[in-house]
């Protein structure tokens, strides 16, 4: 058995535990003694946030961490999105932590996939500065609500 894994909240935030919304009314340390695929709230991306390539790849695998009934749509436009990001991208450590992510997502280690995501955030800014040469375009949310 793995070591459990502790997790302190403060009064009024949310964990998210497999497709659960847990809200604690006071500082709260929590004890997770199996494997479950948690989410913080301070990770929690609102739909209205997904404003470039990789923030919405990120919400669309939130979804499947988030949202079980949305997981298959959120998966399916996954898979749609992922190889025009591989296309898009020039930077070879964005395309080489896509492709790992790629394979979290296939092997459902979406809590790692998230991670290594939001890793990319900061090449991402950089490849989307105007005096830049990439011409990547955001794409709307299609899936989810918001959290």
């Amino acid at each position: 058995m793995k070591t459990a894994l502790k997790i302190s909240l403060k009064p009024n935030e949310k964990i998210y535990i497999n497709g659960a919304v847990i809200k604690v009314d006071r500082k709260v340390t929590l004890e997770l003694l199996n494997d479950v695929q948690f989410l913080l709230e301070s990770h929690v991306l609102q739909p209205e946030q997904a404003t470039t390539p990789l923030r919405q790849l990120y919400f669309m695998i939130q979804i499947m961490l988030m949202e079980p009934a949305g997981a298959a749509q959120a998966y399916e436009l996954f898979r749609q999105s992922l190889p025009r990001l591989l296309e898009g991208f020039e930077d070879e450590e964005v395309r080489t932590t896509l492709k790992q992510i790629d394979r979290m997502v296939g092997e459902d280690r979406v809590y790692d996939a998230l991670k290594a995501l939001r890793s990319l955030y900061r090449l991402e800014e950089k490849a989307l500065a105007p005096n830049h040469s990439a011409t990547l375009q955001p794409q709307a949310a299609a899936v989810g609500e918001r959290y």
